[in-house]
């Protein structure tokens, strides 16, 4: 199959590179569809809409984060596999993988749409967006079982090096996705949950074009290869459960500092969603080089080559740092005409939004390099089948996130909510940088030592 990669073989800052560019703008899709949601509910039903979505971003990132890299270490097994040459486990280690998710995907699907409302009170969500924050994250928690099988797909197709085909699905559900917003919250007028059928419809989509290609890869798991195995699943769970309980504790911190933001009013919670639809804008680069990282270095500690370990981080960090540079630089110049997609001037409170919506983009933009050495790093470790690191690194983030969250408001009102994020990503990357060098080191001794 063309798109099939095999990372062990090549110059490595050229196949990152290649591998990686897909996937930027497969999630500059995933993205665009997203921010459209908010173009369209922010300009076409109101600021109180807007609000309503921004209060659901860290309840549905309580499912949607441990659900994503749940499947992110699920693929690291698969990987590994595939750099050893070992088809075999590579049919099954997909098989499992597929089982457990839709296990879990229709768990949670069945059992969080009845705690949203809980939730939100705890939450005290303001009276004024409560309810559309209610259905809005109902909805998506109800598709959570289409959301996990997507990622999975896309997370076999990129163990395989194949980043081309999650691109090309996610291309298709943008298109979808902005068609059906346009149709369903501004033709039939459904609003917020319009916004949310479109989104998990569109995912559905990018699924089955998945899907379909997943059936032409060299290695497609046969009939034997679905029986049950627990060994393999334990192996799976071993790796994806920490990823997915370091996510858990990103999201609780996140949930917090959604509880401090939540007691500013509805105002600074729509300034606070606007920025963070384009908060997705600055990570996305970020994340697609994790994934070519996590990849690249799966494969080659699968081929036990530790040279090309080496000469992989390398490329990566020069990577990252060009694109991180560049688009902390954009943001600066260019960040507030961004912003005014999202606010409608026809509210009398426009003004007061969309400068504090810029100040909360300016001290997010300014350290992003940060952000994208986080990601580098935590993929790597990943890749190598260290998925401990990334959770106390995840733990880290949410003491960071929660610690400015309540102790900076004090000091500098409002704004000080604004450095939470740079703070969470600063204590991750203090945490997963050094443990990569000694991983590396270590193997290199045990390697010299035979």
């Amino acid at each position: 199959m063309s798109r099939v990669k095999d990372m062990t073989k090549g110059e490595p800052t050229k196949l990152i590179f290649s591998f990686a560019l897909p996937l930027i703008l497969g999630n500059l899709g995933q993205q665009l569809y997203m921010i459209t949601d908010t173009v369209i509910v922010g300009q076409g039903v109101g600021l109180d809409a807007l609000a309503s979505l921004g209060a659901t971003d860290w309840i549905y990132w309580l499912v949607l984060w441990p659900v994503q890299f749940l499947t992110q270490g699920f693929a690291v097994l698969i990987t590994q596999n595939i750099g050893e040459g070992n088809e075999k486990n590579t049919r099954k280690s997909i098989a499992m993988s597929a089982l457990l998710c839709l296990v879990t995907g229709t768990l949670i699907s069945v059992v969080f749409p009845l705690l949203a409302e809980p939730i939100l009170q705890i939450l005290k969500t303001p009276a004024d967006i409560y309810e559309g924050a209610r259905v809005y994250v109902a909805i998506m928690y109800g598709g959570t079982l289409i959301v996990m099988m997507y990622n999975m797909a896309a997370a076999v197709l990129r163990s395989f090096g194949d980043g081309k085909t999650p691109l090309i699905g996610m291309i298709i559900a943008a298109v979808l996705n902005i068609g059906l917003d346009l149709l369903l919250v501004m033709g039939l007028r459904w609003g917020i949950a319009g916004a949310a059928i479109a989104t998990i419809f569109s995912q559905l989509i990018a699924f089955l074009y998945c899907l379909w290609t997943i059936r032409r890869l060299p290695a497609v798991p046969g009939r034997k290869d679905w029986s049950f195995d627990a060994s393999v699943c334990r192996r799976l769970l071993m790796l994806g459960t920490p990823l997915a309980l370091s996510h858990v504790a990103i999201v609780i911190g996140g949930i917090i500092l959604q509880f401090v933001i939540n007691g500013f009013g509805s105002l600074f919670v729509a300034a606070f969603t606007a920025t963070n639809k384009l908060y997705g804008l600055l990570e996305s680069s970020a994340i697609s080089f994790g994934f070519a990282t996590a990849t690249y270095m799966g494969q080659n500690w699968g081929a036990r080559n530790l040279k090309r370990i080496r000469k992989g981080m390398q490329s990566a960090m020069k990577l990252s740092a060009v694109f991180a540079v560049s688009i902390s630089v954009s943001m600066l110049l260019f960040g507030r005409y961004l912003l005014m997609l999202f606010i409608s001037n026809a509210d009398g409170n426009a003004s007061q939004v969309l400068e504090l919506a810029f100040r909360y983009l300016v001290v997010l933009s300014v350290p992003l390099i940060i952000l994208y050495a986080l990601h580098v790093y935590r993929s790597a470790v990943q890749g190598m089948g260290n998925t401990l690191v990334p959770m106390a690194a995840g733990l880290l983030e949410c003491v960071g996130r929660v610690s400015v969250a309540l102790l900076f408001p004090r000091l500098m009102g409002e704004t000080g909510l604004f450095f939470a994020e740079p703070a969470a990503w600063l204590g991750s990357v203090i945490c997963v940088t050094p443990a990569y060098y000694i991983i590396v080191n270590k193997a290199q001794k045990r390697s010299a030592g035979r």
